[in-house]
């Protein structure tokens, strides 16, 4: 039984990476989009089904089976080598972004600079580190896991600490361009620090699942965005300055 739901999981999985609903399926199997969700809800699938899905997938049967076994394998991750390539690479991390994002493969090319050539070129590149598995008709499996995340401190992150200052913030932020600037002070307890990171946290997953949900939308309804978000406990050098006695309180 557990088998059986791994398996389904992984089919859904891979639906989704090729942004194939239901009604799609249903229309390249011939069925209907009620018995589609029927054979998912009730893991209900004949061998020779499941062989006519992996042909809309793309993917051999035993692929589909490998992956299911190795799937939770996907890269959480980069090592500072991939994160140092990239970030060395100004297309490379751009493209590392957009797939990340689930562009589709001509969306790049309609709105980015890339000849036919060069795009597939960065694109096997990408699939040489093991970010994404090229498929045929231009199509890819991006295999990070959903979970992924930057190395903490690491060359991607430096890379955009860099990009902050010197140009996220150069802006007036325009509530009517979609843009907002919040800045706030206070005296916070450690307790009361952490509530606030939670918060953060909070906030930042709610931000990457809203993004996970727009990629389905058309890339003319969807915008780059980016959210900075950060507490630390903090006093202007020149307020420090002006105290009677040193600020030693270590949090």
């Amino acid at each position: 039984m557990a088998q059986t739901v791994a398996l389904i999981d992984t089919i859904k999985r891979n639906l989704k990476q090729r942004k194939i609903t239901y009604a799609d399926l249903a229309a390249r199997l011939s069925l209907s989009e009620a018995n589609i969700k029927r054979m998912f809800s009730k893991r209900d699938f004949t061998l020779q089904r499941l062989d006519s899905i992996c042909q809309v997938l793309q993917m051999d049967f035993t692929d589909l089976i490998q992956e299911m076994q190795y799937g939770s394998s996907e890269l959480e991750e980069l090592s500072i080598e991939m994160e140092t390539e990239l970030v060395s690479d100004p297309y490379l991390i751009l493209l590392t972004l957009l797939v990340i994002s689930q562009w589709e493969f001509q969306d790049i090319l309609d709105t980015y600079k890339w000849t036919l050539p060069e795009l597939t070129k960065l694109m096997a590149r990408l699939d040489r580190m093991r970010i994404l598995d090229l498929l045929p008709g231009n199509k890819y499996r991006l295999l990070l896991s959903r979970h992924f995340k930057w190395q903490k401190r690491g060359p991607v992150h430096k890379f955009f600490a860099e990009k902050v200052q010197q140009e996220f913030f150069s802006t007036q932020f325009d509530t009517k361009k979609g843009e907002l600037l919040l800045v706030v002070n206070g005296m916070l307890s450690r307790s009361s620090n952490k509530q606030i990171q939670r918060s953060i946290q909070r906030l930042a997953k709610e931000f990457d699942e809203l993004s996970k949900e727009d990629a389905k939308l058309p890339q003319s309804e969807i915008f780059g965005t980016s959210v900075v978000l950060a507490i630390r406990p903090w006093e202007l050098k020149e307020f420090t300055a002006f105290r009677v006695k040193p600020l030693d309180k270590k949090f």
